[in-house]
Formats: C-alpha cells, structure tokens, sequence
C-alpha cells in the first residue's frame, strides 16, 4: 500500500495513543469550537481543519474503528521505518495489504456519514444479512414562522460538505425535502443513498400554524367590542385593516381569506381570535362612563347562570 496521505489522528485531536474516551471528547470539543466554518466564513483553511478532526473523532471516538485504526497505525510504522515500532506481533497485517492507500483504508473504516456535531442520524440497518440496506440519512431542520411563509434557501454543512436547500414557501412541519445522492455511504460498494431533511416550524410569539392556516389571538378593548370599530392590525404579509363588527364577542373569531400560508397548489386562511383585554388602570373619565353604563345596563349576565347553579 502506498503510505502517502497518511494521517496520525492522535496528533490531530492531540492526545496520546493511550488517552481515554473523555481525554478524547474534550480534545475534539475544544478544536471543533475553535475552527468550526461556521465562525470562520470562506476559509478554506478552517473548513478543512474541522473535516480532519471530525474524521479523527470519529474514529477515535468508537470502539471498533479505534482498533482497527490503532492496528493499522502500527502497521504504518513497520512499514515507513522497516522494522516492528511499537508493534503488537500477534496483530496479522495482511490484511491491510488490500488498501491501496490510506484514503481507500479510510474510506472502509467509516464507510457512513459522520455523526460528528451534526443534526444527523444513520437508517442503516444493523442486520448485515439484510436483503435491503437502506443507505438514506436524515436531518432535522428547524425554520422560522416567516421562512415557512416566504420561503428561503439554507446553507448547510453535512458531513463536512456544504449544501444550499431550497426551502418552499408554505412547507409545513414534518414535510420532508430529499436530497438525491447525498446520504450514507456502503462501505467498499461505492452505493450512495439520499439525504432526507425533515422540516419543523419554530414557534412565533404570536402566528400559531396549523397546516396552511395561521392563526392568532387578537386584542380588542371593550368598546371596539361593543360599538365595532375599523382596526389596523399587522398580518404574516404586512398590515392592513379589519372590521370588527358591533356586538362582538370575546373569543370570536375573524378571518381573512387566502392571508395564511401558500404552497404551489393551496393558499391557507389567517384567523384572528379576538381577546377583551381590559386596562391595568381606569381613567376618572372612563370610570364615570362606566358608572352610567351600570345604571343603564337591562343585561343581567348571571341569569342563566344562576338558574343553572340553583336547580
């Protein structure tokens, strides 16, 4: 095997060949934060940094790979040097004659997405007797209200390579966008499945979606209740203006057709939940006012209530 492009992924993450698995995650943790692309936009330098030391966690991080690796470290010191380097005799090596570089041993020992600080987790199935293996990987993304709404395109860094998604308007949450030929990898086939990116809707302080509907609670004071009033109130797109008519009630409700969510065949509704919402404090002229209305109010509310609460 050709020994160029070796990689001593002990001295990536620093650590020695005996280090444990904690001396080994807290190494990794305190690299990956510091050269993540995502604080070092456009350098090419951090992003390729951050790409060997996931591999190197990775591989050192799991039981079996670390091994395997461990072995295959020796062999390459036999090898370069010509004689047994820290090399257990008992290991055989034969094996590693099948590689014809490291990259080809590499790509056999991890041979699936990096789960290294990533939103993804493998669908490989466990039974290596499976007629079927399914190779697709999945991400969960969370999007903002308005992203939903408008749409948006979203870089991602997935198993250290860089992707733009397309993000369609009006997508609702568990919809799931596929991404050809960028899932998990078969080990020594070269088979490649997709990338499925399962979408959820961060919640918003105020619009609440339901499918393409989006709904809202609104505030009224008691006098736009009782009289109606002609309201400027802020929607998804924008504001605009609503009747509220007289003789309303709390928790009635309003809608504005085709104001919610839209996709490339539906357009949803925006629904606002009107909410009596009473002042902190009154105002002398408020209370006079509302004294009048008591000795001129025919209304008695607890009527029925009382009936009911008596018999």
């Amino acid at each position: 095997m050709a020994l160029d492009g070796f990689k001593d992924y002990f001295k990536v993450l620093g650590v020695s060949r005996n280090a444990t698995d904690e001396e080994i995650k807290s190494a990794f943790r305190k690299l990956a934060k510091k050269s993540h692309p995502d604080l070092h936009p456009n350098d090419e330098t951090a992003e390729s940094e951050f790409k060997e030391i996931n591999e190197a966690y990775e591989i050192l991080s799991d039981e079996n790979k670390k091994k395997s690796y461990d072995q295959f470290l020796n062999y390459w010191f036999k090898n370069r040097d010509g004689k047994f380097k820290d090399y257990d005799r008992v290991n055989n090596d034969e094996h590693f004659d099948q590689y014809l570089n490291f990259d080809d041993f590499l790509s056999d020992l991890i041979g699936r997405f990096s789960e290294v600080g990533q939103e993804i987790y493998s669908n490989i199935s466990s039974d290596k007797n499976a007629k079927s293996l399914n190779l697709d990987a999945e991400f969960n993304l969370q999007i903002s209200f308005f992203e939903a709404l408008n749409g948006a395109k979203k870089n991602l860094l997935v198993n250290n390579e860089r992707i733009e998604v397309k993000i369609p308007k009006g997508i609702a949450t568990g919809s799931i966008i596929r991404i050809k030929n960028m899932g998990n990898i078969q080990s020594g086939k070269g088979k490649r499945g997709d990338l499925l990116i399962e979408i959820s809707i961060k919640s918003h302080p105020i619009w609440k979606v339901k499918g393409l509907d989006v709904y809202a609670d609104l505030p009224i004071s008691l006098d736009e209740l009782a009289l109606g009033s002609n309201i400027s109130v802020a929607s998804p797109r924008g504001d605009t203006f609503i009747s509220i008519p007289s003789g309303s009630l709390s928790e009635q409700t309003i809608r504005l057709e085709g104001q919610g969510l839209h996709n490339l065949d539906t357009q949803g509704d925006l629904f606002f939940n009107l909410k009596l919402k009473l002042p902190e404090s009154w105002s002398d002229d408020e209370l006079r006012l509302l004294e009048k209305l008591r000795s001129v109010r025919i209304d008695e509310p607890r009527s029925s209530w009382l009936e009911q609460a008596r018999s």
